[in-house]
């Protein structure tokens, strides 16, 4: 029994020896598989992004087919009586021009954002169909002298004048301003009835942002800029760093809308120009060249302005004859006489360290 169950004993033992065996060499020739690459998924609610354009006025980046109405420019007042004006501070652009008595006006243009109602507006001049032309769309104005009036229609502008009759809703006198400084526009409601107009023509250049323009790139630092136009018009601007624009004031204060926030602009464009005068009306002269001062982002850039005809646009190249890139943003665009003045201001220079070094006994 004994030898029995020794004999069995070692069968088992051989048995799963060989076991052993046949499983060892069994994993040695397994091959080698590899690793499963996981299959990607895509999101369901992924949207391919909108196709961009640039506003024509301001070079931001919008919507294609977003600003297809016309633009619309209006004749307003800049007198005492009319401060604060109304949506001013939404303009695309502004140009400020000398008229009679050493006072200013401006041609405010509207486009890519515009509030229902504008103004206050008063009466068109003879320089006002060289600025308004190259954009075209719409001019909103309260009337003038008959040979102005007729130059503004001999235009390929829309004129919509206070008193005509197809202008009877759109035009209304507020009772918070006093005459004649008191003309409101509905601006919505008139561009409505004018979508059949183009929109405006690109203006100006404009780099993607403003570390990329020309003031900055190229041009010195800036702390402010003291205008004289006439007589009774001291405009200047001053660089506010904590919003990024320059901010505006009048004879020496702050230049307040209805908010009692300054206007302000992202690039301020000094023009000098020749102003003729005919029969006591000053014409600023804006067929021909002249000295230009761009600033943008606390900078300053030096340059020329060119226009060669009523329809084209102002052209600005710098002193190697580059063209000048504004910031993305709103541009207010001053037309100083040769007769006035444009002062610049640079920053004061940071203070000096003091020298760590003890001072030695005396």
């Amino acid at each position: 029994m004994r030898v029995r169950g020794r004999a069995r004993r070692r069968h088992a033992l051989a048995l799963a020896g060989l076991s052993a065996m046949v499983l060892t060499s069994c994993a040695l020739i397994l091959p080698t598989l590899p690793t499963p690459t996981p299959t990607p998924t895509y999101s369901s609610t992924y949207l391919t992004p909108p196709p961009t354009a640039l506003a024509p006025l301001t070079g931001e980046v919008v919507p294609v087919d977003s600003l297809t109405a016309p633009s619309l420019a209006a004749k307003v007042d800049n007198h005492e009586d009319a401060r604060p004006q109304v949506g001013l501070e939404r303009t695309d652009l502004v140009y400020e021009e000398l008229v009679e008595g050493g006072l200013t006006r401006y041609v405010a243009v509207w486009h890519s954002d515009v509030p229902d109602d504008i103004g206050p507006v008063r009466s068109i001049r003879p320089m006002d169909p060289d600025i308004i032309s190259p954009m075209g769309g719409i001019v909103a104005y309260s009337g003038g002298q008959q040979r102005f009036v007729a130059m503004m229609r001999d235009t390929n502008v829309y004129n919509a004048i206070h008193g005509q009759a197809d202008t009877a809703d759109l035009m209304y006198r507020t009772p918070d301003k006093p005459g004649p400084h008191d003309v409101i526009v509905r601006a919505t409601v008139l561009i409505s009835r004018h979508l059949d107009l183009p929109a405006p023509a690109q203006q100006f250049s404009f780099a993607p942002d403003l570390a990329s323009s020309s003031a900055v790139r190229e041009g010195v630092p800036l702390q402010s800029i003291q205008l004289r136009f006439g007589s009774a018009s001291i405009p200047g601007w001053t660089w506010d760093a904590a919003r990024s624009v320059w901010a505006r004031s009048q004879d020496g204060a702050p230049d307040l809308d209805a908010a009692g926030v300054p206007y302000s602009a992202v690039n301020v464009i000094v023009l000098r120009v020749p102003v003729t005068v005919s029969q006591n009306i000053p014409k600023t002269e804006l067929i021909g060249s002249g000295e230009a001062w761009v600033s943008s982002g606390g900078f300053l850039i030096h340059g020329t302005w060119a226009k060669g005809s009523r329809t084209e646009p102002i052209r600005l190249v710098d002193d190697t004859g580059t063209v000048i890139r504004l910031a993305p943003g709103n541009s207010w665009i001053e037309l100083v006489p040769l007769a006035g003045k444009a002062e610049f201001t640079a920053p004061p220079p940071p203070p000096t360290p003091a020298d760590p070094s003890p001072t030695p006994p005396g």
